[in-house]
């Protein structure tokens, strides 16, 4: 059966095509969307066609048809940190893929998590249903999920007004300059490295705060709590490593230290603070640092 579904168009997607928008918000391929749009679209509670532009602040309600949707549920053990109705707050163990890619390889948290609530098939984006956001495979901690649309068109929304905040515990090399600074530098993919991103020309703007927890003086490291104000993939990755501190671990953006024992990129999603989307509570989740960092820093102290 298929499942209807209610979007809310963001100000960035204002003046869009239909198809173009429904591609944008669902993370479709354009293979995937024109199923979604062949199954008809209402846009504004108006029958809409494929050009129909569209306008910041309208609702799309289409139709995903089961053929568009991939996602197969597996059973996984999950660290669940709140749950009700509306939400779920998940603690993401390191080497989990948070959904799938374009080889649609399983094992996935979107997989475990649609085992386990059924009632995610149809919330958000196809094959990653409920997803607010992701984390790398590598970065454990802290991911929302919204179990009704409604949840997810207001989390998305707070995500979008950077009213969700997300900080992270991380390890990286060397003695900062500051205890506390801004990295603010556009990110985009990396020309010699498509699976990358690197700090460039063109990018999209981004910013990163970041504030000194510990210097660990024998090993040359530095402990922080860090901050994301907006949410480029790769972000706090490819700031540090663009002021020359790449975080512990993390060989793919300049990491050299084996000495400092990280078995991984040394990064936790360690906290999440955001509005409940039914009780209009605000909400601080945080996850702690799980045992394989733990060790490394008990090493380091």
């Amino acid at each position: 059966m298929a499942e209807q579904i209610a979007l809310e168009v963001p100000p960035a997607l204002d003046g869009a095509r239909v198809d173009k928008a429904i591609a944008e918000l669902l993370g479709l391929s354009r293979a995937r969307a024109s199923l979604v749009v062949a199954s008809g679209v209402r846009l504004d509670d108006i029958e809409a066609k494929p050009s129909d532009r569209v306008r910041g602040g309208q609702t799309i309600v289409c139709e995903i048809p089961e053929r568009a949707a991939g996602l197969v549920p597996e059973e996984m053990e999950l660290d669940i940190l709140f749950e009700d109705d509306e939400i779920v707050v998940v603690d993401k163990r390191p080497g989990v893929v948070v959904h799938p890619g374009g080889g649609g390889a399983g094992g996935t948290l979107a997989a475990g998590l649609l085992h386990r609530y059924p009632d995610l098939a149809g919330v958000g984006a196809v094959d990653r249903w409920g997803l607010v956001h992701r984390l790398d495979k590598d970065t454990s901690g802290v991911i929302l999920v919204a179990r009704t649309p409604r949840a997810f068109a207001d989390l998305t929304g707070q995500l979008r007004r950077r009213e969700v905040t997300r900080k992270y515990t991380a390890l990286v090399e060397g003695s900062m300059e500051a205890p506390t600074g801004t990295i603010e530098a556009p990110i985009g993919p990396d020309p010699a490295q498509p699976s990358r991103r690197a700090v460039r020309h063109g990018g999209k703007p981004a910013r990163t705060h970041y504030e000194l927890v510990r210097y660990f003086e024998a090993s040359d490291a530095s402990l922080l709590v860090v901050k994301l104000e907006t949410g480029r993939t790769h972000q706090i990755r490819v700031h540090l490593s663009a002021i020359e501190h790449p975080v512990a671990g993390d060989r793919a953006y300049g990491a050299t230290r084996k000495d400092l024992g990280s078995p991984r990129t040394f990064l936790h999603a360690s906290r999440l603070e955001f509005t409940h989307p039914a009780t209009g509570d605000r909400l601080e989740v945080e996850a702690p640092l799980p045992n394989d960092l733990s060790a490394v820093l008990e090493a380091l102290s």
